[in-house]
Formats: C-alpha cells, structure tokens, sequence
C-alpha cells in the first residue's frame, strides 16, 4: 500500500506534465472549402453517381448515370459543358453507383470501371463492375468490355462507392447503409467468366458512403458521404486497406443536393463533385482547389 505522502508528489508531477504537452494543431487541408461552380444544363446528366478524370480526352471527365438510365458513360468538360454519350453494347444499367478510371489488364492502357453495385433494398444476389479500355471521345458505342460479377460473403449490400488500386489493380466497393460503412475486396485478376467472392476488409468509422477516389499518384484517397468528405494520405508500400484503418482528415465542403459523385483531377490541381438534380432545376459541377 502507497502512503498519502508518496502518491501527492506522484500525482502532482503527472499533472504537470500533462498542462505542459502542447496540444497539436489539426493539418490545414490541402484543398479549399469554396468551390469554383460551373453550370450545367439540364436534361442530360441529371442523376450523375459517378465520375472520373479522363486520361485520353484531357479536360474531360466521365460521368455515369444511376439506374432507369442508358447504359452510357458521358463526357463532360471542366467547365462543366456536356461533349459526348458513349453506349456500352450489350451492357444494363440495373443500378450503377460509381466509376473510376485507372490502369488495367493492359499495362499500356487506362480504363473506365463501372460499379453496378447499387441495392437499396438489399435484395439481389450478385453484383457487377464493367471494366473497359478508356475509350477516344470519337467513337459512338464501345462492345469491348469486362463484366465482373461478384457476390458478398455475408448476403445482400447498398454499396454507392469504388475505389481502384492502380498499383495491384485490386477492386475495393464500400457500402453505404449498414451501421459502419464496409469495405470488401475484389482481388487481381478477377474473373470475367465466373463470380467472384469479394473478401470483407474493415469497417470505417462511418457511414453512409457515396463515393470515394484515388489520386492518378495513388498518395491520396478521397472517401464521401453526403454532408462529409474524408481525406487519407498514403505511403509508398501501403495498401488501400491499411490506408483506411489509419486517421482521416475532414475536408471543407458545401453539402449538395444530392451530391454522390467525387474524383481527382489528373493534373493534381484539386477534386470534383458532382450531384443529382433531386428538387433542384440543375446541376452544378463542383471543383475544389488545391492550395
């Protein structure tokens, strides 16, 4: 047993040395917290879930449209003007949820994926991602696709973002309605004749994720709900799942309507958003500057 006279100095040089530590200041977010806007006309892309920096039509990003909607994907440029509609033969849009653009099967090509990984009642049985070679704003229609179906290994899941690793070219779908938003894996090379099992990696401190991204320089990785968007970095030799096990930084945003759309620019200038017209007469592309 401590006598009273030992365990008085003990606690006062604990409290000491903790008025002494400093506390840390938070990082100051590399991106801005007021977006540059830019208008875009209604009637076309009006329920936008999905959108990615294009490599081989610079100034451009691509935009896929939620369920009800042609299997299409859509140029639009940076100022928010609408170039093309390319139409995915033979490919359904049951629900598609996210997109991304990153490398491939063929080490010398980019190409668009395409989460059909929609559910909000949580009631089918299998998934799909098209996976395709970035396709040259001249072309109408593309047949040249991947379709790689997946199931979960736990049943049905609402899942509204896609994350791509271009390093291993593993596919990564976060859900957005359990109680924390999980993460499960797609291993390189998946299978396009098959369905595949994605693996459960971890569950995130939140929920209700929209979309998420990777930096074209795969150091930064973008996680977005509809009020929040969460910012990781990452460091050489780390995988994306340990990447979101680690701390996260709350970015400067202005909630959208709708807002399920994120991606980087490919020039390391700052991110999109986009969102879904909902009670709104239109939409605006959003950009977010780096500072």
């Amino acid at each position: 047993m401590w006598h009273r006279f030992t365990v008085r100095p003990i606690l006062f040089t604990l409290a000491f040395i903790l008025l002494s530590c400093k506390k840390t200041a938070p990082a100051d977010p590399p991106f801005g917290a007021i977006p540059t806007l830019f208008d875009i006309s209604p009637g076309v892309i009006d329920e936008a879930s999905g959108i990615g920096d294009s490599f081989v039509n610079p100034g451009f990003l691509w935009v896929e449209l939620d369920s009800h909607n042609p299997a299409s994907i859509f140029l639009l440029k940076h100022d928010g003007k609408i170039g093309k509609q390319i139409h995915l033969k033979g490919a359904t849009n049951r629900d598609w949820e996210d997109l991304a653009v990153s490398d491939g099967p063929v080490e010398s090509k980019k190409y668009v994926y395409i989460g059909e990984i929609g559910d909000n009642d949580q009631v089918y049985g299998e998934y799909s991602i098209y996976r395709l070679p970035e396709p040259m704003a001249s072309v109408d229609s593309v047949a040249d696709f991947d379709r790689l179906d997946f199931k979960y290994p736990d049943g049905a899941h609402d899942a509204e973002a896609m994350l791509v690793d271009a390093k291993t070219k593993d596919i990564y779908i976060i859900t957005k309605r359990d109680h924390h938003s999980k993460v499960y894996k797609l291993t390189y090379p998946q299978s396009n004749t098959t369905v595949g099992t994605a693996s459960f990696v971890l569950d995130l401190p939140y929920k209700g994720v929209v979309s998420a991204a990777v930096s074209p320089q795969q150091d930064e990785i973008l996680v977005k709900t509809y009020s929040s968007v969460y910012y990781y970095k990452r460091k050489v030799g780390e995988s994306i799942e340990e990447v979101l096990k680690q701390n996260f930084q709350l970015l400067g945003y202005q909630v959208e309507a709708q807002g399920e759309a994120i991606c980087f620019s490919n020039d390391r200038s700052g991110f999109f958003t986009l969102s879904e017209k909902s009670f709104l007469p239109s939409v605006k592309l959003n950009f977010y500057k780096r500072k």
